[in-house]
């Protein structure tokens, strides 16, 4: 699918997943009465093997390196969003085995559906109708009033800004987001993808040290949506460690205990940053 750069030489490489959670391609159609409601899992599941080195992890990766990573996330991202019969696509990455990783080798992941996703569309609903309300994009007014706060702020680098977020769901939880505003992954610029390499590299290994080493997952909100959802939604990378497990309680009731107040991660996450 990609190899950067191509031939045998490559650094980065994007493959099909061997065992997708959705493949094939046509527009699929819903089948079976309202209760019971079906559709086939058409779309697309690709692996993007970040490096040659079987023994190699984003923290520790150079700038340039996952400064690639991102290329190829940005290029397939675009590309499946190209395909007419795909609603979404959503780049992530599963470290270690409890955050779902089945494989050691360094990879992340990205899927394109033929449906919208449920996640994001909470997301683009809240934001959307903050922005009837308030007349700005949530996002950029967090970003602001986070810098300006500034004990749950974490790191920043170039156009980019790490924080816990106040309303934390899981100990460490931590964001990246751009400090100029744009919506989409697929319209990233060339010349913001060192700074977001350095601050992801940065942001993962304080939480390595930070945490212990713990396994994590992180997720790229992006959509490419044209006229007004643009304007009310910022793309951005959340990271969860996995230092909890959701019990009873949580899976009842859809709402989160945090052992870890934000300002306190916030506060440790800064500490264990490498220097400048």
């Amino acid at each position: 699918l990609l190899r950067e750069p191509p031939g045998a030489d490559w650094r980065v490489r994007v493959v099909p997943n061997l065992y997708p959670a959705l493949g094939g391609d046509g527009r699929p159609a819903r089948t079976g009465p309202a209760l019971f409601r079906e559709m086939p899992g058409v779309g697309s599941h690709e692996v993007v093997v970040e490096t040659g080195r079987h023994d190699a992890r984003m923290d520790e990766m150079s700038a340039e390196q996952v400064g690639e990573v991102i290329r190829a996330w940005r290029s397939r991202y675009r590309s499946l969003l190209e395909r007419p019969e795909l609603r979404a696509a959503v780049v992530f990455k599963n470290f270690g085995r409890s955050a779902g990783a089945s494989l050691t080798h360094p990879h992340s992941q990205i899927v394109g559906s033929p449906i919208f996703l449920p996640r994001l569309l909470r997301r683009l609903d809240a934001a959307s109708r903050y922005y009837d309300e308030n007349g700005s994009c949530v996002y950029d007014d967090v970003v602001a009033a986070e810098r300006g706060a500034g004990h749950r702020m974490v790191d920043e680098r170039g156009r980019f800004a790490a924080f816990a977020p106040f309303a934390s769901q899981s100990p460490f939880e931590t964001w990246i987001v751009p400090t100029t505003h744009g919506s989409s992954l697929g319209n990233l610029a060339d010349d913001d993808i060192p700074a977001l390499a350095e601050i992801l590299i940065r942001l993962l290994g304080s939480i390595r040290r930070a945490c212990g080493d713990p396994d994590y997952n992180f997720v790229v909100y992006s959509t490419e949506a044209e006229g007004r959802p643009s304007a009310v939604f910022c793309w951005h990378i959340k990271i969860i460690p996995k230092l909890s497990t959701p019990a009873g309680f949580e899976l009842s009731s859809a709402m989160s205990i945090n052992t870890v107040a934000p300002e306190d991660a916030g506060r440790e996450l800064r500490d264990a940053l490498p220097p400048h």
